[in-house]
C-alpha cells in the first residue's frame, strides 16, 4: 500500500493549523488553503510559535527546526491543492465541504483521498455530492489537534477499503490513535459527550452551580478541560451546530435538546476563545 507524501489541509482555523502543525511534524509535505490571506498569516504565526516551543522544550531538536517548518506552503490558490490526500476543516456546512471538493477534484486525479474533519455531519450525505465517492473518509481530529491522540476515522458507505486503510496508516504515522468505525449521528466521541456539555449547562441553568465550578470539578476528576472550558475551545457555534445535528438525527430525544444557554451565546457572537468572549473572557 502505498504511503502518503503529501497533504492539502483546507482551513486556516484553529483546527485546520493543528492538523498542519501535526502533519509537518510527521515529516510530511503540506499545503495550507485558505481563501483569508489573514487567517493563514495568523496560522503561519501560531504554527511557527508551537514549533519554536517544542524546540525550547527539547522535543524537537533545533536542527530538525527550519526542515519542518520548510515542509508547509500557505496559499489561497485553490489550484495549489494537489496532494495525496485532502483534508477539510472548514465551515461545519456540508454544502460547503462539498463544494470545496468538487473544486479541489478538479486539480487532482483518482487516487486522491479526500478526508472530512466533520464532527457530526454525515459522511454518507458528503458523499452524496461528490463525483468519486469512494474516497472520500471521515477523519476527525480534536482539538488541540497536537495533543489529543484520537482521531476517529469514519467509513462511509462508499469509502472504499483502500482509503480506509491508508487514512488509518496516515493516522499512526502521525503519532496518532485511529478508532474506525461507521457513519453514524455523532459517530462515536460527539454522541457519547453531548452529556458531558448538556448536563453541565443544565445545572447552570437550573442555578444548581456556576460555570467555573463545574469545569474545576471535571478536571479535578482527572478531565483535561471542563466542559465550559472545552466549548470555548471549540467553538460555541460549532458545538451547538453539533448539538442540533445529533439531537436532529436520532429523532430529537428529549434527553439530547440543545442548551438555549449555548443558543444564546451564539445569537449574542460569544463564540469562546475565537472571538475574545464566551463562557469566559479571553
Amino acid at each position: 500500500m502505498k504511503s502518503i507524501q503529501s497533504i492539502v489541509v483546507c482551513g486556516a482555523g484553529t483546527m485546520g493549523s493543528g492538523i498542519a502543525q501535526v502533519a509537518i511534524q510527521a515529516g510530511i509535505k503540506t499545503i495550507q488553503f485558505d481563501l483569508s490571506e489573514t487567517a493563514l498569516a495568523k496560522s503561519k504565526a501560531q504554527i511557527h510559535a508551537q514549533i519554536n516551543r517544542l524546540v525550547e522544550k527539547g522535543k524537537i531538536p533545533e536542527s530538525e527546526q527550519n526542515h519542518i517548518l520548510g515542509l508547509i506552503h500557505f496559499s489561497t490558490d485553490i489550484a495549489d491543492c494537489k496532494a495525496d490526500i485532502i483534508i477539510e476543516a472548514i465551515i461545519e456546512k456540508k454544502e460547503a465541504k462539498i463544494e470545496l471538493f468538487n473544486k479541489i477534484a478538479a486539480f487532482n486525479d483518482s487516487t486522491t483521498i479526500f478526508a472530512t474533519n466533520t464532527s457530526s455531519i454525515s459522511v454518507n450525505d458528503i458523499a452524496v455530492g461528490l463525483s468519486n465517492p469512494s474516497m472520500l473518509v471521515g477523519m476527525h481530529f480534536f482539538n488541540p489537534a497536537p495533543i489529543m491522540k484520537l482521531v476517529e476515522v469514519i467509513a462511509g458507505q462508499q469509502s472504499s477499503s483502500t482509503a480506509i486503510d491508508r487514512v488509518i496508516e496516515l493516522t499512526k504515522t502521525m503519532g496518532k490513535v485511529p478508532v474506525l468505525c461507521k457513519d453514524a449521528p455523532g459517530f462515536i466521541v460527539n454522541r457519547v459527550a453531548r452529556h458531558y456539555y448538556l448536563e453541565a449547562m443544565e445545572m447552570v441553568n437550573e442555578g444548581l452551580t456556576d460555570i467555573e465550578s463545574v469545569d474545576a470539578i471535571m478536571e479535578a476528576t482527572g478531565f483535561k478541560m471542563g466542559p465550559f472550558k472545552l466549548m470555548d475551545l471549540i467553538g460555541m457555534d460549532i458545538n451547538y451546530s453539533v448539538s442540533n445535528i445529533v439531537w436532529e438525527a436520532l429523532g430529537k430525544p428529549e434527553r439530547l435538546t440543545p442548551s438555549t444557554l449555548q443558543k444564546e451565546k451564539v445569537e449574542k457572537g460569544l463564540l469562546g476563545k475565537k472571538t475574545g468572549e464566551g463562557f469566559y473572557k479571553y
